[in-house]
C-alpha cells in the first residue's frame, strides 16, 4: 500500500474523509477498487522483523578450517564487537562493510528464542538470518544483505522496514494498464478525482546513445519470404547505458519493495530492472555491456532453423523463424539483420544471442556479479507473436504476463530513464544520450456520442461529466455539442470504440448509480427466431431428465487409446499443448465420453445419464445426443423391481419420441449395417419422424471388458437438432373402435417392424393402430418361420359397421400373402 499510497495523493487525506468519512486507507482502498471494477481478492498482512533484530555491520568473513562454516566478526553498535558461525552459501568472502540482519540473544522468531551457543569453536551471539526464517520473502538460500552505510550499526530492522498491507487486485485480461502501481494509482486518481503523483523521471535523454541499434525494414521487421509481407515484431526499441555501475545487493528500500510483491531479490542491476516493471508496468532487459560486441544491437527473427539458446535459468530452447530476438554486434559490416543472422553461422550456436525478445533473457549478456557496464533495452513487443513464441517454448515470465497483454508503446523510453537514474545512484555514470529506434502506433480518435451512451446506460449523465470523466483517465477530449471526440491515452489499449468508452463513463461515475430498470429491447427482424435452435435443445434436455436421466457434461477432449477402446474414429484435431496424455485431441463420437463417466461411477449401480455435446469427425463438427441406461430400471426392495434390458431402454426413447411429439421407428440393424460400438444381436437405426437420426442398441461385450464395466450396458446416439414435427390438435372421436386381430406367418428372419410397417401401410386412413400381443413357434409352424399376431384398431366419425371394416381387413390379408407371407387361421 505504501506506494499506492504516494503516487495516488495521500496527502490528500481530507479529500478521502471528505468522501468516505474517517481516513482508513485499506477499508477506503478495498472500496474504491470494487467500485471502479478491481476488486481485491485478498489482503494480507506483513508484520516487520521483530524488534530483537537488528542491522549490524561485518568486520572480517574468515572460512572455519575443516568446515564448511564462515566466521563472521560483527560490529552490532552499542552492544559491541561479536560473532557467529553461519554456513550461508553467501557468507564466504563477504567484504567488510557489509550489512546483515542479525537475530539477537533473547529473541523469539519462529516459536524458537534464540540465545548465545558455540559452534566448532566460534561463539555465535544469536543469528544471521535469510528472507524466509525472518518471514519477509520466501527465499532461504542465503543470508539478507545489504549495502554498507544502510544505517548505523546497531539500528532494529524494523524502524527501516515497517510492517505493511498487501493488496492482491483482480485484474481482467483487457486491463493492462493496471498490472502497476502507477496504473492502478492512476486509477485511483481518477476515481477519487486526486491528484496523481508520479513517479521520478530519471534523467531524460539527449542525443545520441552508445548503442547502434539494427532495424532494418519497417519498423522493427524483416522480410523472412519473398511471398508474405512484413511482419512487425516490435515498433519501439529504446537502449541506453550506464557505466561504472556498484553491483552489489540492493539497498533495503528496493529489497523490502520487491519483497512485498513476491519477488526474489538477485542483485542491484536486475533488481532494479524488476522494481521499474511493478512500478510503471514496463518489463526491460539488462545486458552486461562487455557482451554487447561493437556496441551494436541486431533485432530480428531467427533466421536459422535450429538455432539454441541458454536462458538465465540455465535452460536450453530451439528457437526458429517465428521467434523474434535480441543479438549482439559481433557481425560488423552486415548491413542487415537478414545477413547477419545468416552470417551468424560463423559463431557457434547461440553464442552470439542475447535474449528470446520479450520473453527471456540469454546466459550470454547476463548481468554478473562484477558487472558495471550496462546496456538498458526497454521495447514495445508485438503482442500476438510473444505469446506464440512464449507458449512454444514453455517460458512463462513476468515480462511475458505483461507483454502479452499488451504495454504501453510510449513507454519505453521512460522506463530506460527510470533505470538509468537508479543505476546513477549506485555509483554509475549515465550517458547522456540514448538510442531510440521505430515508429509506435498510437490510439486513433473515437468519437462518442453523448446521448447514445445516455441511452445505452439508461443513466442521465451530463455531457461535461463524461468528458471529466475520460479526461481525467488520461483522455484528450474535444467536445462539439453532443459530440465527443475522444483520443485514448498510449497506455489504454482497450479503448478502441465507443462502447468502450460508455463502460469507462459507467463505471467511474458508478455502477451502483445504474437504474433498476430493464431497457426497451427491441428484436431486429433479421435475429427473430435466433434463440429456437437453444429452446428446443433445453425442451429436449428437460424431456430426456423428466424420463429419469441425469446430465454430464465431459471433456470434449479423448485420445487415440480411449477411441481404439471404444471402436470409434481416432481424433482429427489434434492439440499442440495438451494438458495430459488422455485428452490429445478432440472426440470423434460422443459415446466414449459416456463410457468414461459410467466407469467411474459406482460399480453394479443403477445409471441412466445423459449428454448434449459436440463432436468433430472427419466430416466435420457436429452436435449429438446420447443416452446410456445401465443396471435395474427401478430397483427393489422388498418387493421385486422393474428390470431393465433392452425393452425398457427403447421404451424410454419411444417416451421420449412421445413427449417431444415426435414418431419413432426403431428398424434392426445387421451384419454389416451394425455400428462397431453395438452388440451384433442387438442394435438398430433410429428413424425419428421417418428420417435416420442415429442408432440404439446394446454395448459390445469387448468395448464392456475395455472400460472395466460390468453388466449389460444400453447406449443411443442421435444427430442433433432431431427432426420436428409440427404440432396438431384434433378433438377425439366420439364412436366407438373396431378391432381385428391377425396373426401373420413371416420367416423369423423378418422383424416386427417390417411387419407393422406393410399393416400400416395397407389398412388405410380409418386404422387408429397396431398392437402386437402374441408370437408364437410351435408344431403347426413350419420351421424357421414364427407368427406374430397384432390386434388393429380402426376408428371414424362414426360407428363403424362390419360392411365397412372387413373390406379394409381383406385389403390387408392380400398385401400380407402378396408380401410371400401368410396368415395363420388357428
Amino acid at each position: 500500500m505504501e506506494i499506492i499510497d504516494e503516487l495516488s495523493g495521500k496527502k490528500n487525506a481530507s479529500s478521502y474523509a471528505s468522501k468516505y468519512g474517517v481516513y482508513n486507507p485499506l477499508i477506503t482502498l478495498e472500496r474504491v477498487f470494487a467500485q471502479i471494477g478491481l476488486p481485491l481478492e485478498g489482503t494480507e498482512e506483513v508484520a516487520a522483523p521483530p524488534a530483537g533484530v537488528l542491522l549490524v555491520s561485518v568486520t572480517e568473513a574468515a572460512p572455519i578450517p575443516g568446515t564448511q562454516l564462515t566466521r563472521l566478526a560483527l560490529d552490532t553498535g552499542e552492544h559491541g564487537a561479536h560473532t557467529i558461525a553461519s554456513g550461508a552459501p553467501n557468507a564466504v568472502g563477504l567484504p567488510v562493510g557489509t550489512m546483515l540482519a542479525l537475530v539477537t540473544p533473547g529473541t523469539t522468531l519462529g516459536g524458537m528464542e534464540y540465545g548465545v551457543r558455540s559452534l566448532q569453536g566460534v561463539e555465535s551471539w544469536g543469528m544471521a538470518a535469510s528472507a524466509k526464517e525472518l518471514g519477509l520473502g520466501e527465499s532461504a538460500a542465503g543470508l539478507m544483505v545489504f549495502p554498507a552505510g544502510t544505517a548505523q550499526p546497531g539500528t532494529p530492522m524494523h524502524t527501516l522496514w515497517a510492517a505493511d498491507t498487501v493488496l492482491d487486485v483482480e485484474v481482467t485480461p483487457n486491463r493492462a494498464d493496471v498490472l502497476s502501481a502507477l496504473g492502478l494509482a492512476r486509477d485511483l486518481a481518477a476515481a477519487l478525482k486526486l491528484e496523481l503523483v508520479q513517479p521520478p523521471a530519471g534523467p531524460a535523454a539527449a542525443g545520441t546513445g552508445e548503442i547502434e541499434v539494427s532495424l532494418p525494414g519497417r519498423g522493427l521487421s524483416i522480410e523472412r519470404d519473398p511471398s508474405r509481407k512484413f511482419r512487425i515484431g516490435c515498433d519501439n526499441f529504446v537502449a541506453r547505458t550506464v557505466n561504472g555501475v556498484q553491483n552489489g545487493p540492493s539497498p533495503l528500500w528496493l529489497q523490502r519493495r520487491l519483497s512485498l510483491c513476491g519477488s526474489r531479490t538477485v542483485n542491484a542491476i536486475v533488481d532494479i530492472s524488476n522494481y521499474v516493471m511493478f512500478e510503471l508496468g514496463q518489463p526491460t532487459a539488462l545486458y552486461d555491456r562487455r557482451d554487447v560486441l561493437n556496441d551494436r544491437v541486431l533485432v530480428g527473427f531467427g533466421l536459422r532453423q535450429g538455432e539454441t539458446v541458454t536462458d538465465l535459468l540455465g535452460s536450453t530452447h530451439t528457437v526458429g523463424a517465428e521467434d523474434l530476438l535480441i543479438m549482439d554486434g559481433r557481425e560488423v559490416g552486415v548491413p542487415s539483420v537478414t545477413e547477419a543472422f545468416a552470417s551468424a553461422g560463423e559463431v557457434q550456436p547461440g553464442e552470439s544471442v542475447l535474449g528470446i525478445a520479450g520473453v527471456m533473457g540469454a546466459m550470454h549478456g547476463s548481468v554478473r556479479s562484477d558487472t558495471s557496464g550496462v546496456v538498458i533495452e526497454s521495447a514495445h513487443f508485438d503482442p500476438v507473436l510473444l505469446r506464440r513464441t512464449s507458449t512454444r517454448l514453455g517460458l512463462k515470465t513476468d515480462a511475458v504476463f505483461r507483454y502479452e497483454r499488451g504495454t504501453d508503446p510510449l513507454l519505453p523510453a521512460r522506463a530506460a530513464d527510470r533505470i538509468a537514474g537508479l543505476l546513477g545512484e549506485l555509483g554509475g555514470t549515465v550517458h547522456p544520450g540514448s538510442t531510440q529506434v521505430g515508429t509506435p502506433e498510437l490510439p486513433a480518435p473515437i468519437v462518442l456520442d453523448a446521448a447514445y451512451a445516455r441511452r445505452l446506460l439508461g443513466m442521465n449523465i451530463a455531457t461535461p461529466e463524461m468528458s471529466g470523466i475520460l479526461e481525467r483517465l488520461g483522455c484528450t477530449v474535444v467536445t462539439e455539442d453532443e459530440m465527443l471526440t475522444v483520443t485514448p491515452p498510449s497506455w489504454r489499449i482497450d479503448m478502441n470504440g465507443p462502447e468502450d468508452l460508455i463502460e469507462e463513463v459507467a463505471r467511474l461515475h458508478g455502477y451502483a448509480s445504474l437504474p433498476e430498470t430493464l431497457p426497451t429491447i427491441q428484436t431486429h427482424p433479421d435475429n427473430a427466431g435466433a434463440e429456437g435452435p437453444s429452446r428446443e435443445r433445453q425442451d429436449l434436455k428437460r424431456a430426456v431428465a423428466g424420463l429419469g436421466f441425469q446430465e454430464v457434461v465431459t471433456y470434449t477432449f479423448t485420445a487415440d487409446e480411449e477411441a481404439d477402446g471404444a471402436r470409434t474414429e481416432r481424433p482429427n484435431v489434434r492439440l499442440k499443448n495438451p494438458m495430459t496424455a488422455e485428452r490429445t485431441g478432440l472426440r470423434t463420437a460422443l459415446y466414449p465420453s459416456l463410457l468414461r463417466s459410467a466407469a467411474q461411477a459406482a460399480k453394479g449401480e443403477r445409471l441412466l445419464i445423459f449428454e448434449v455435446g459436440h463432436i468433430f469427425p472427419a466430416s466435420g463438427e457436429a452436435e449429438r445426443l446420447g443416452l446410456l441406461m445401465r443396471g435395474p430400471l427401478a430397483p427393489g426392495n422388498w418387493q421385486a423391481g422393474v428390470a431393465g434390458g433392452y425393452a425398457a431402454f427403447a421404451g424410454m426413447v419411444a417416451a421420449l419420441a412421445g413427449t417431444l411429439g415426435a414418431g419413432l421407428e426403431v428398424r434392426q440393424l445387421r451384419g454389416e449395417q451394425v455400428s462397431a460400438a453395438l452388440h451384433p444381436g442387438i442394435a438398430g437405426e433410429l428413424l425419428w419422424n421417418g428420417i435416420s437420426a442415429g442408432w440404439i442398441g446394446a454395448l459390445h461385450p469387448e468395448i464392456s471388458a475395455s472400460f472395466g464395466l460390468k453388466g449389460d450396458t444400453y447406449l443411443l446416439e442421435a444427430a442433433l437438432p432431431l427432426p420436428g414435427r409440427p404440432w396438431a390438435f384434433r378433438d377425439p372421436s366420439r364412436a366407438p373402435a373396431a378391432w381385428r386381430d391377425l396373426a401373420v406367418i413371416a420367416p423369423q428372419t423378418v422383424s416386427y417392424a417390417e411387419v407393422e410397417a406393410l399393416l400400416k401401410r395397407e389398412a388405410g386412413p380409418l386404422l387408429e393402430g397396431v398392437q402386437p400381443f402374441d408370437v408364437y413357434v410351435g408344431d403347426s409352424i413350419e420351421a424357421g418361420q414364427r407368427s406374430v399376431a397384432a390386434r388393429l384398431t380402426f376408428r371414424g366419425e362414426k360407428t363403424l359397421t362390419d360392411a365397412e371394416v372387413d373390406p379394409l381387413m381383406a385389403h390387408v390379408i392380400g398385401a400380407v400373402r402378396a408380401a410371400g407371407w401368410s396368415i395363420r387361421e388357428k
